[in-house]
């Protein structure tokens, strides 16, 4: 039997959280890579998962957006709530709570269209726009959200595959606010870009926090530091601490959290 460990929790919990899990676990197949996470997460701010690989932080940003389902041996118990709503209700339509909450991934993903059409699809298959004038109003409003605009108006044919990395996070990123989502995870949105490009990303999050409850997962502390309000540290799949962020880099309640912040283990 798999021993529990007392998660510690600080004075500033949300009152009423944007996303709320409570008792949260994940396995895969026999194997639960999870164990009884409990966090309120708040609007219109960052929240960074951090901790040592396979700790489960990618895993617990799945469970909100039910990425989860698309592994045909992974199962989520517990309650995952946007807004009171319980994300895994028989009622609710994967297809429709991807459109709420958005995701950006390690890699930049953009679809073999062109930089238009990427950001056009989700608006489309969503009915959001009645008119062509309308979806050119989304794609150029997005596109300015994700700090891009002026760097690709007069290519807006051209593939979004033939941009730079750091313009493809980018490109993405507007591509999920296209569709007016009230949470965007991210995970990882930088590993695979140089240091210029991972400033803009994280000038682009700095933005964007104040209108959307944005969660990241980062291996990096330094990036969780600037970027973040509250930070969550996982380790071995439990939520060991969770709190403000200048709190838990300077004053951490857990050993283990002290230890990763300071290089011990990860």
């Amino acid at each position: 039997m798999t021993e529990k460990i007392q998660t510690v929790y600080h004075a500033n919990q949300p009152a009423n959280p944007k996303v709320a899990l409570d008792g949260v676990d994940v396995f895969y197949g026999p194997k639960q890579a999870v164990f009884g996470v409990t966090m309120g997460i708040p609007d219109r701010s960052v929240t960074a998962f951090i901790g040592p690989s396979g700790c489960g932080k990618s895993t617990v940003l799945r469970t909100i957006n039910r990425m989860n389902d698309t592994i045909d041996i992974a199962r989520v118990t517990g309650s995952v709530k946007i807004d009171g709503e319980e994300v895994n209700a028989k009622d609710v339509d994967p297809v429709i709570l991807r459109a709420r909450v958005g995701m950006v991934f390690q890699k930049p993903n953009p679809f073999p269209k062109s930089i238009y059409d990427n950001i056009a699809y989700g608006p489309r298959i969503h009915g959001l726009a009645s008119s062509k004038s309308e979806l050119d109003d989304i794609v150029e409003t997005s596109l300015k959200k994700a700090g891009l605009w002026n760097e690709v108006s007069d290519r807006l044919d051209q593939p979004g595959t033939g941009l730079s990395g750091g313009q493809q996070q980018r490109l993405v990123i507007a591509r999920a606010i296209a569709v007016s989502p009230e949470v965007i995870l991210m995970d990882e949105p930088c590993s695979a870009l140089d240091p210029i490009a991972t400033a803009k990303i994280e000038e682009l999050i700095d933005e964007l926090r104040e209108n959307y409850c944005i969660i990241i997962v980062t291996h990096s502390m330094a990036q969780a530091a600037r970027v973040s309000q509250h930070t969550a540290f996982f380790h071995l799949g439990d939520l060991v601490e969770y709190g403000g962020t200048e709190e838990i880099f300077t004053n951490p309640h857990d050993q283990r959290t002290q230890d990763y912040i300071t290089g011990r283990f990860g």
